[in-house]
């Protein structure tokens, strides 16, 4: 079957987000390559964004990725209030909901606390520090949807 692994666009700071991630989430990169890992004659990279991410991975769960660059100043700035995807973690506990929800909107915005929803999971959502959006939901076996 098919996978489906997010990827998120940043402004410089893709290292600083993802170091965050990895803290609540653990685990370990399973791949870090910066612009001058790729610079060359055809591809020249500017002094100040040698060290900038130009791919970085973490691995989460069981085998989903989640991935990321910074976005070269040549293209332009990311939209970091962009209100057009979500980043959805379907927890297996209620106790691993709170962990994921709590780490992970740290110093964010909260636009929906975590607890029990009308439809029967327990369900919360936020915008996290890093203005990257995200959903965390237990749903027990007779209400999951996955």
């Amino acid at each position: 079957m098919a996978q489906i692994n997010p990827h998120i666009n940043f402004n410089g700071n893709a290292e600083e987000a993802f170091t965050f991630y990895k803290s609540v989430f653990g685990g370990e990169f399973a791949k870090v390559v910066r612009f001058k890992d790729i610079a060359s004659p055809e591809f020249p990279v500017a002094e100040h964004e040698e060290n900038k991410i130009m791919h970085i991975a973490l691995p989460i769960g069981k085998g989903d990725m989640l991935m990321a660059n910074d976005v070269p100043e040549i293209l332009g700035k990311t939209n970091e209030n962009e209100n057009r995807s979500k980043i959805v973690i379907f927890a297996e506990s209620k106790e691993e909901a709170d962990k994921l929800f709590n780490g992970l909107s740290a110093g964010g915005q909260i636009e929906g606390p975590i607890g029990d929803s009308f439809w029967g999971s327990y369900f919360g959502c936020f915008r996290d520090k890093y203005g990257i959006e995200w959903m965390v939901e237990f749903a027990p076996k007779s209400n999951s949807q996955n």
